[in-house]
């Protein structure tokens, strides 16, 4: 049952973040009261979804979703749902033309949008202020036009976590130091054979959550995960005795709810993105929590005269995958500038070759 904890807790948040989304920001939900029959009379706007649920049909979104559809039918929506264990399933169920609409992690969004599919770029996001500042200017009716992406349009984009690195060998402390090393990695990111090739990573095809097991087994040397799968995890069997968890984030997940914009009224997307950003502060406070639960002699704070080496690193990196098309240059000039605005003496903010 342990297993399963961190698969509920990704699934609590999802639904925090599609349902509220979704139906929150319907344009009746500000004007009708619990027993008004005025919204059931009207024609209702039909919208079938696909839900990502880690746990499937086990999971709390059967009867989330059930209670949605009762609150949706008040609100003009006739809204009905399939639920999918596997998300990329449910993303080619979208793609199919089968549900209007798909929540997914934000490096699966960049097939339906560069812009913001390239927020997890490496290093790029520093902490959740940064990010939130970024998410709420993509957010804005300014940017509007910019969700949109042919027959697609990013409804809403949320934390969905910071990253951390999972080092058998707490005694690498420099890029470099990770050659030779066996890392799990997602066989459907592209950046992954970039960046294994530059570091002399060997690769180890792995899914989100078997990637753990491997790092505990010692089948690999490096994972990658949120805080919140030590403990459910146990991730401390492959930790012990010499490895660690580098204390500064490599980057930010974002959840994105991806849908077909002619399916609703042309008013509710942005209805949509202004309602999942009120609630950023909700999804970080969420999120934050389990760090505070692993052990602090795991964590391994790089010295600050070995950190710059990092930042440089990451910044090359990007610029070179954004020359390759894999990261929107959009995306990475506008995270450069929130760095800059936050911090403005980083020597990034003064280089000859910026993002």
């Amino acid at each position: 049952m342990q297993l399963f904890a961190p698969c509920l807790r990704l699934t609590t948040l999802i639904w925090l973040f599609l349902t509220g989304a979704l139906l929150t920001s319907h344009p009746a939900a500000a004007n009708v009261d619990e027993g008004s029959e005025k919204y059931e009379k009207q024609e209702l706007v039909p919208f079938l979804a696909c839900v990502w649920d880690p746990l499937g049909k086990a999971g709390p979104a059967e009867q989330i979703m059930r209670e949605a559809k009762a609150v949706a039918f008040r609100w003009g929506i006739n809204l009905d749902f399939v639920i999918y264990s596997d998300e990329r399933v449910a993303i080619d169920e979208f793609k199919l033309g089968r549900c209007d609409g798909v929540n997914m992690l934000g490096f699966r969004a960049r097939e339906f949008n560069t812009l913001t599919g390239s927020l997890g770029a490496i290093g790029a996001i520093p902490s959740y202020e940064h990010l939130g500042i970024v998410i709420k200017s993509l957010s804005s009716p300014k940017a509007a036009k910019l969700m949109r992406n042919g027959d697609y349009e990013i409804f809403g984009i949320g934390p969905a976590g910071a990253i951390f690195m999972f080092t058998r060998d707490r005694s690498i402390l420099l890029p470099q130091d990770f050659a030779g090393k066996r890392m799990a990695v997602l066989d459907d990111i592209p950046e992954s054979a970039y960046l294994s090739k530059k570091h002399g990573i060997t690769p180890v095809s792995s899914t989100i959550f078997n990637s753990f097991l491997k790092f505990n087994n010692g089948s690999v040397d490096l994972t990658a995960g949120p805080a919140i799968i030590y403990e459910p995890f146990e991730l401390h069997k492959g930790l012990d005795p010499d490895g660690g968890i580098y204390s500064d984030p490599f980057l930010y997940i974002t959840m994105q709810l991806v849908a077909r914009w002619d399916a609703v009224p042309e008013h509710i997307p942005q209805k949509t993105r202004d309602y999942v950003m009120s609630r950023y502060p909700d999804f970080v406070e969420f999120l934050k929590k389990p760090e505070e639960t692993i052990p602090e002699k795991y964590w391994i704070d790089v010295p600050e005269d070995l950190y710059d080496y990092w930042v440089e690193d990451f910044r090359q990196s990007r610029i070179e995958l954004g020359k390759q098309g894999i990261y929107d240059k959009r995306t990475l000039k506008l995270m450069r500038k929130v760095r800059c605005k936050l911090d403005p003496g980083n020597a990034e903010c003064s280089a000859n070759n910026k993002e």
